[in-house]
């Protein structure tokens, strides 16, 4: 079996280049160019892909991809997410509207959700409080999902490496009832 795969996605400027340097056991690709977008409040933004990687021990690698935020570049979230074992979607809770955006990407992936494992992690919300998590929550019940919720610092290693706990736990449980992952 290859080496599996987790996806960040998610919201510009909510930290998937940030989370996977944070975790990252080299150095980070990124495909990061000037922004040129009045609307995001970042000099620069990924337009393909990030990458990097985890060892797990004994062997086991872990690679990260990061997808571009940005709605025009969704057809890259559809290839990056093919057979990955698992989805992070991160939102920027000082954007405008973060509930919009959360259902922008449930959306985006809802063919993928009820069977991948996933996780949400809403960042700047010591800053931005509201909506509160549990309005996320509320919003992906209303879905049908279950996908848990958290609030996480993307620059804090240790709240990206929870994000990853999460959905390495729901990895195990699925073994541990026999049932099959989304990668092969």
């Amino acid at each position: 079996m290859k080496d599996p795969k987790i996806v960040f996605t998610g919201t510009p400027g909510a930290g998937k280049t940030t989370a996977i340097a944070a975790l990252s056991d080299t150095p980070p690709v990124t495909t990061d160019v000037r922004n040129t977008d009045p609307s995001l409040a970042k000099s620069h933004t990924t337009v393909g892909l990030d990458f990097g990687q985890v060892d797990l021990g004994d062997g086991q690698v872990v690679r990260l991809f990061g997808t571009p935020g940005q709605l025009r570049f969704e057809f890259m979230w559809q290839i990056l997410a093919a057979d990955a074992l698992a989805l992070v979607i991160l939102i920027d809770n000082s954007r405008p509207d973060p509930l919009s955006d959360l259902v922008d990407y449930l959306e985006a992936y809802q063919t993928l959700l009820p069977s991948m494992n996933a996780v949400i992690g809403v960042g700047r919300t010591l800053e931005c409080p509201l909506p509160t998590l549990d309005e996320f929550s509320d919003i992906v019940g209303e879905r049908g999902l279950v996908v848990p919720v958290l609030a996480v610092d993307a620059r804090e290693r240790d709240d990206v490496l929870m994000l990853l706990d999460v959905v390495l736990a729901q990895v195990e449980a699925r073994v541990d009832l026999g049932v099959e992952a989304t990668q092969e």
